[in-house]
């Protein structure tokens, strides 16, 4: 009979989000699951790690069928660290990270503690997936990707990844609709507009909200977020070497 592969589930909501225990549902489908998630929300964290305070991990009891679940106070990246170097010992067959409530399309994959977990686990030679649905409601229904959600999973632990690549995957928000399939993108070349909202509080000192569009300006067909507006599943393979190895020969004929 063939090993169940391990599995390493994670995420940047908190380990009592929706989108995670759905996750966790298909996990357990598929392999032996360990989960090691924020206790709180750790949206926008990116790829920091906790440096000058300390970090709690505590075994917790949710889901029947999950293998071991642990809550830990750290960031999304401090999980990753911690499942592979304290909890597990090992390195497990994959990592999966999500489902995240909002998009992580296009220069979102550079804030997002979701993406940034399943970096971590690349970073450790782990295939890793991250999972994300353009919708950011508490009650979303994430019961319409799992069967995409396996496909993909699937596909993964069968052919594997190259080493320093993850993959991005983000599904739009249905209502009555299907999906018109999945589609193999690149990162759309779009940012944030942002400006802060300035106010005073009662006590005369002045505060400040981030807010701010999201503004595309890319407009080819083979995008992630062109794929997500026309009803398809965005599948993005990310690469953790930021080295733009295109200019290096231009940088070597400047007078240095």
């Amino acid at each position: 009979m063939q090993e169940r592969p391990l599995i390493l589930v994670t995420n940047d909501d908190g380990i009592m989000a929706p989108g995670i225990r759905a996750l966790i549902s298909v996990m357990n489908e598929i392999g032996d699951v360990v989960v090691v998630a924020p206790d709180s929300p750790q949206s926008g964290m990116g790829h920091a790690i906790t440096l000058d305070s300390t970090i709690y991990c505590d075994a917790v009891t949710n889901d029947e069928g999950v293998q071991l679940e642990y809550r830990c106070s750290g960031t999304p990246a401090d999980c990753v660290k911690m499942a592979v170097s304290e909890i597990l010992n090992k390195k497990p067959d994959l990592c999966v990270s999500g489902i995240n409530h909002g998009s992580n399309s296009s220069i979102n994959v550079i804030y997002s503690g979701t993406m940034s977990a399943a970096i971590e686990a690349g970073i450790e030679g782990i295939p890793a997936i991250g999972f994300s649905l353009l919708d950011f409601s508490w009650h979303a229904n994430f019961e319409v990707l799992k069967s995409n959600i396996k496909k993909i999973t699937m596909q993964v632990l069968q052919n594997g990844l190259p080493d320093g690549v993850v993959l991005n995957v983000n599904f739009p928000k249905l209502n009555k609709k299907e999906f018109k399939g999945i589609k193999i993108c690149r990162q759309a070349r779009a940012n944030w507009v942002e400006e802060f909202d300035k106010r005073t509080n009662p006590q005369g000192k002045e505060y400040y909200w981030l807010t701010g569009k999201f503004v595309n300006m890319d407009h080819g067909e083979d995008t992630d977020v062109w794929a997500l507006e026309n009803d398809y599943i965005s599948v993005v393979p990310v690469q953790f070497d930021l080295t733009a190895h295109h200019y290096i020969q231009k940088l070597n004929s400047w007078d240095l």
